[in-house]
């Protein structure tokens, strides 16, 4: 495998020189994950998180296709998609500016059992993915600001904890498992596959074989049940491989390796297609 040089992997990067991204973590909510940013050409393709996204719009429109809709967030918008809901995103026709957030279940589940005194099996679920509450805008905002200047932790925790806690109170629903998804079970054979074998060339006659249906069928039931295709799929999975690898510090030519990529400026360029930072931000943060 060829290592590159970081100046190397830069102009290999894609992106708008206008482009501005901090990304950081926040130890106390178990590495909760924060990026500020401001795009003007930036597009995610088709990805997951295993976490929620939930952040505020401050300026232009930050538009994306999720549950099969398009969603176009704009300044005071506060927006929300649930752990594993497939979605894409970037600037429409203008620039947009924002503060995300990207708390796990675990941590959304510990603050609905504080607000509502009750234990709770699974984390609150959301009808919407943006909601027009000024209350809540207004207090995300000012927690994700206090965590990014760092200094006073107590006064990030109570915004952050009100923040989180009043968009439950108004807007969760509670106490129901997240909505099913359509998945085959032979659909679920393929994914398990490529889970176990993320790392490895895999092709698609493989996996066509496997599910028993021919290459085109399998596409389509794939996209149509999945919300990706089985390549976009197998490249999140190594995403979000990644992202626990470069969390612990490992280098970057490793991650590449580890995570199944050609060389390391595919991995920085994929990495970054999905997650607006390189992976060696990511990694610092």
């Amino acid at each position: 495998m060829h290592n590159v040089t970081q100046s190397e992997i830069d102009a290999l990067s894609e992106h708008d020189q206008r482009d501005r991204t901090r990304f950081w973590r926040v130890a106390r909510y178990g590495n909760l994950e924060c990026l500020s940013a401001t795009f003007f050409t930036q597009r995610f393709p088709r990805h997951t998180h295993e976490t929620y996204v939930i952040g505020v719009l401050l300026a232009g429109c930050n538009s994306y296709v999720l549950c099969g809709g398009t969603v176009h967030a704009v300044a005071g918008d506060v927006a929300i998609i649930p752990p594993g809901e497939v979605h894409d995103g970037g600037a429409a026709d203008i620039g947009f500016i924002y503060r995300m957030t990207y708390p796990s279940v675990d941590v959304m589940r510990e603050i609905a059992v504080d607000v509502t005194g009750k234990p709770q099996l699974f984390g609150p679920s959301f009808d919407q993915p943006l909601y027009r509450d000024p209350d809540i805008f207004a207090l995300l905002r000012a927690a994700h600001e206090r965590m990014e200047t760092g200094g006073d932790g107590l006064a990030a925790d109570e915004l952050l904890i009100a923040a989180y806690g009043l968009l439950i109170l108004r807007h969760a629903k509670l106490g129901s498992p997240p909505r099913a998804g359509q998945e085959r079970t032979i659909l679920e054979r393929v994914r398990e596959y490529m889970d176990v074998h993320f790392r490895d060339e895999i092709d698609l006659a493989q996996l066509s074989q496997l599910a028993g249906l021919s290459r085109f069928h399998l596409i389509r039931t794939f996209r149509a049940n999945l919300g990706m295709t089985p390549h976009e799929w197998l490249l999140d999975r190594r995403i979000r491989h990644a992202r626990g690898l470069l969390a612990k510090g490992e280098p970057l030519a490793e991650v590449a390796v580890d995570c199944g990529f050609f060389d390391q400026s595919h991995f920085t360029r994929a990495f970054k297609q999905r997650m607006g930072v390189t992976p060696g931000v990511f990694r610092a943060g």
